[in-house]
């Protein structure tokens, strides 16, 4: 079987939660056997390429617009590879990909992955509703990426009768192996027990809370990852006088790795529903790690389940993540059995495995219906 999928950005060097969705889907899919196409927008678009698992192609992007890019060659390169697909995959949300899907769907079987609400928009989504309806009433099936988001988005609440939740897996394939002499370096830099923070710096990652929880605390953070934020985040923890507090910015995937390794517990403060799902929580239970996160209605405590995998707390509360980091801390035994039950909870649910199987039997259902 031949899918399209189409999202706004993917290329080698991206590694946002959307494109690593992408890349351990169709990975876990080319091993099924299907062939898997994806096309993106870039500025300066890369010529086609083929790896294992995809074919990659980008159309010019002529314009962005509150982070959704436009492209008029887009409509004809969309066409061209729907007409070769059996089934088109599309990543929500992109307002610019229901323009396309309306104008050039080819009335070909549709799967919408439901990334997310937008959350942050509120003007923009009155304008874009319509679109947004007309399109999600036209597609074929839609998946949230976990029961939780299923049952508090507002919006999938319409769509009942054809959604349903498949939980992003991920393949610890594609990952390097970690270092040891890099881990044990991390541990002799940093301590030998130290919490990590993995993502971008962005307006919902709730890291002014944790950075709040850090006063006076006697343990090291890590924050790793860049973004819009980390200027201002740098400066509060000065302000703060954080000096267990370490930005180590952008890291290539092995000192990612490494850092998982090393690193005593994940800490993941999101407290907005911007945060659908996290991709560097569902890591650290890959890594056999302790989780804290908060409780906003999305994948976040679907990932981390609390009192078995480690702490939920509520959003926007640096107290309840200072104590929950305390607990963690002065409880290595309790850590340790959270981190175990973190990892059997990858391992039976967020495998990329199951990822690829679930999708396939939805694509095959779809078609079967077109058919």
């Amino acid at each position: 079987m031949r899918v399209l999928h189409f999202y706004k950005t993917f290329g080698p060097d991206q590694f946002g939660g959307v494109e690593m969705f992408i890349r351990h889907l169709t990975d876990a899919t080319a091993a099924q056997g299907y062939q898997n196409t994806v096309l993106s927008l870039a500025d300066e678009p890369l010529p086609p390429q083929q790896t294992p698992s995809y074919r990659m192609y980008q159309s010019r992007q002529n314009l962005n617009l509150a982070r959704t890019g436009f492209s008029w060659s887009a409509f004809a390169d969309f066409a061209r590879l729907a007409q070769e697909a059996d089934v088109i995959h599309y990543h929500y949300p992109w307002p610019f990909m229901d323009l396309v899907h309306l104008a050039k769907g080819l009335r070909k079987p549709s799967v919408v992955t439901y990334h997310s609400d937008i959350v942050r928009q509120k003007v923009l989504l009155q304008v874009y509703r319509p679109l947004m309806h007309a399109f999600l009433g036209r597609v074929d099936a839609i998946a949230a990426t976990s029961p939780n988001y299923l049952q508090s988005s507002t919006v999938l609440r319409r769509y009942q009768d054809k959604a349903q939740a498949i939980p992003i897996g991920l393949a610890q394939s594609l990952y390097p192996e970690p270092d040891a002499a890099a881990v044990a370096d991390l541990r002799r830099r940093y301590g030998e027990r130290f919490f990590l923070f993995v993502g971008v710096q962005r307006y919902y990652k709730g890291l002014h809370y944790l950075l709040e929880a850090m006063k006076a605390s006697p343990w090291p953070l890590l924050i790793v990852g860049a973004g819009p934020l980390e200027q201002e985040l740098m400066r509060v923890a000065a302000r703060l006088q954080l000096t267990n507090v370490h930005f180590l910015g952008s890291v290539d995937e092995q000192d990612k790795v490494n850092l998982m390794q090393a690193c005593y517990s994940v800490v993941f403060p999101s407290h907005l529903r911007s945060e659908a799902f996290g991709i560097g929580l569902l890591e650290g239970a890959m890594f056999g790690k302790p989780l804290i996160c908060c409780e906003i209605g999305t994948g976040t405590s679907f990932i981390n389940l609390h009192g078995t995998t480690g702490i939920v707390v509520p959003p926007m509360d640096a107290g309840a993540l200072r104590l929950a980091m305390q607990t963690l801390w002065d409880n290595p035994n309790l850590a340790q059995r959270y981190g175990e039950a973190a990892r059997t909870r990858y391992l039976d649910v967020f495998t990329a495995q199951s990822l690829g199987q679930a999708y396939s039997e939805l694509y095959t259902q779809v078609v079967s219906r077109h058919k």
